[in-house]
This record gives structure tokens, C-alpha cells and sequence, in this order.
């Protein structure tokens, strides 16, 4: 009886190895897949703080509590189910699917410098009229959820194409650390961003001369860190989205492009010839934000030539009709 006793104990204690070395095996592959995700990261963490603007102070923690909740919703129950099968049954078609999320990604980033330059800006407040306070609520998280979609597809995919070669048990639980991961900290983020004005506003009635000057740095900070975050998203979505757009045409064999870029990137390196691989990867990122300039140029062509063209027909017909007796 013993002896199967401590037979059963060295079981478990085999299993319990195995079982942490199973986690620890999914964290590294949960961490390697959401490293690559970081630029999608950026942007989510940079379009979300807009949906609490014209809201009441006291609203704004549980509307990204809302959105975290649809972000989990989003990411564990539609995308990784659908991204799992397209691994097991359909692994050809990653590219291609990343190729067009990197298109809207370069897409959406062209058409905020566009109207950037401009000054032709889209009336974002728009969501904000509504009847009433409920309402309003309903639109702006509807409206950040549905964004978070399509940032979320992407960030699930591109961890997926960093796991082709792990188990499905193991891509599963990586895609599902990373899931949770990055949500947790993307709106975690959020959360302290728009409420760092609120702490200034806190520490600048304290009387401590410190606290008062700290506090009153964050108020007018505030603004500067959205401008600057917003900034960094549009970067990181040229960079992010034209990367994955160069590595899709390499993986689907159109290399001359890429492998020009690359040994383009090597050669000012080793031209400048001190800290080689960090001026190639800068190199390399700004041809991949070109790159993702370029498509997405061509992408918001097309979408402002559509309208001009329905507005042309339209005019058409309106004349032919006035014409006729």
C-alpha cells in the first residue's frame, strides 16, 4: 500500500512537471506571437480612448469595461474558433488573410493622413447624437467594439501565422493567453489614459506643492499624449500593415520587391556602419510604411472614386428627367 502510494504521488508529480512545463511552453509561444502583434497593439491602445469623449467622467471606466468584455467576446469566441480552423484545414489562406488585414491597415492609416492634411476630417461626433445618455453609451461601445473586431482579427492571425508549426492544443492555448493578454493590458492602458486627467485634477487640490505642480503637468499633458498616441498608431499601422503586405508576397513567392527592400535596408546599414542592425530594422520599417503608403493610397483612390462616380450618375439621371416634358 505504500509503495503504490508513493507510486501515485510520483505520478502526479511527474504530471505536475509536465503540466507546468505545458504552460511554460505556451507562454513563450503566447509571447513570441504577441510581439509580433505590437503594432496592432499600438493603434487598438490608440483609436479606443476616442469613444469616452463626450461622455460623463463617472461613465467612462464602465464603458471600457463594456468594451474589454466585447473584446474577449470579439477575440475567444468568434476569431479564435474561425482562426483555428483555418490552420487546421486551411493553413494556405493565412497569408492572403493577412495580406488583406495589412491592406486595411495601411488603408485606414493613408486616409487619416489624408485627412490630416486636408483638414476634410470625417465628423467623428456623429455618434454622439442621441436622445438620450443610454443611447449614446450603446453607440460609442457598439461602434468601439465593432473597431476592435477588425484590430483583433488581425492581432489573432498574426499571432496564428507565428504558431503554424506548434500542436492545435498549443496554438489553442497560446492564441488564448494572447487573447486575454493583450486585451487586459490594451484597456488597462486605456483606463489610465482617460482618467489621467481626472488624477491631475485630484492632485492639483492637494496641497502638497509637489502634488499641485505634478497634477497640474498631467492635465495639460493629457492632450499632447492622445495627439501623440494618435501619431504612433498611424505609424504603427503604415509600418505593421505594409510589413505584412511585403512578408504576404514573399510567402506567396513574389519575393523580387521584399528581398530588394531587405538588401537595400543591409546595404545603408553597413554605408552608416555603427549600430548596424538597428539602423537595417529602421531601414526596413519605413520601406514596409511606404509600402503600406502605397496600397494604401491606391485602396483610398478607389474608395473616393466610387462616391464621385455614384454622385456623377446621380447628377446624370436628374438632368435626363428635368429635360424630359
Amino acid at each position: 500500500m505504500p509503495s503504490g502510494l508513493i507510486a501515485l504521488l510520483d505520478d502526479v508529480a511527474t504530471l505536475t512537471k509536465l503540466a507546468a512545463a505545458s504552460v511554460d511552453d505556451v507562454g513563450l509561444a503566447a509571447g513570441k506571437a504577441g510581439t509580433k502583434a505590437a503594432g496592432v497593439v499600438i493603434d487598438d491602445t490608440a483609436v479606443t480612448p476616442r469613444y469616452v469623449t463626450g461622455l460623463l467622467p463617472e461613465r467612462e471606466l464602465p464603458i471600457i469595461a463594456k468594451i474589454t468584455v466585447g473584446s474577449l467576446r470579439n477575440k475567444l469566441l468568434i476569431i479564435l474558433p474561425v482562426a483555428l480552423l483555418l490552420s487546421a484545414f486551411a493553413p494556405f489562406l493565412i497569408p492572403l488573410v493577412l495580406m488583406l488585414g495589412g491592406s486595411y491597415l495601411a488603408f485606414e492609416a493613408t486616409e487619416k493622413i489624408l485627412e490630416k492634411i486636408t483638414g476634410n476630417i470625417h465628423d467623428e461626433m456623429q455618434l454622439l447624437v442621441a436622445e438620450t445618455a443610454a443611447e449614446l453609451e450603446a453607440r460609442q461601445v457598439a461602434g468601439a467594439i465593432r473597431t476592435d473586431f477588425i484590430l483583433s482579427a488581425e492581432i489573432m492571425v498574426i499571432a496564428l501565422a507565428e504558431l503554424g508549426e506548434e500542436s492545435l492544443a498549443m496554438q489553442s492555448g497560446a492564441l488564448i493567453a494572447v487573447a486575454i493578454g493583450i486585451t487586459l493590458v490594451v484597456y488597462g492602458v486605456v483606463a489610465l489614459i482617460v482618467k489621467l486627467d481626472d488624477i491631475g485634477l485630484h492632485m492639483a487640490a492637494r496641497r502638497s506643492a509637489a502634488a499641485q505642480s505634478i497634477g497640474r503637468g498631467l492635465v495639460h499633458g493629457v492632450p499632447y499624449l492622445l495627439t501623440g498616441l494618435s501619431g504612433l498608431g498611424t505609424a504603427a499601422m503604415l509600418w505593421v500593415g505594409g510589413g505584412i503586405i511585403l512578408h504576404g508576397m514573399e510567402e506567396l513567392h513574389f519575393e523580387a520587391i521584399p528581398h530588394a527592400i531587405h538588401d537595400a535596408a543591409h546595404a545603408i546599414a553597413v554605408t552608416v556602419g555603427t549600430m548596424i542592425p538597428v539602423v537595417e530594422w529602421l531601414a526596413n520599417a519605413l520601406a514596409a510604411a511606404i509600402a503600406g503608403l502605397i496600397v494604401g493610397g491606391v485602396i483610398v483612390g478607389v474608395m473616393h472614386l466610387r462616391p464621385r462616380r455614384r454622385q456623377h450618375a446621380d447628377g446624370a439621371a436628374g438632368s435626363e428627367e428635368t429635360v424630359q416634358p
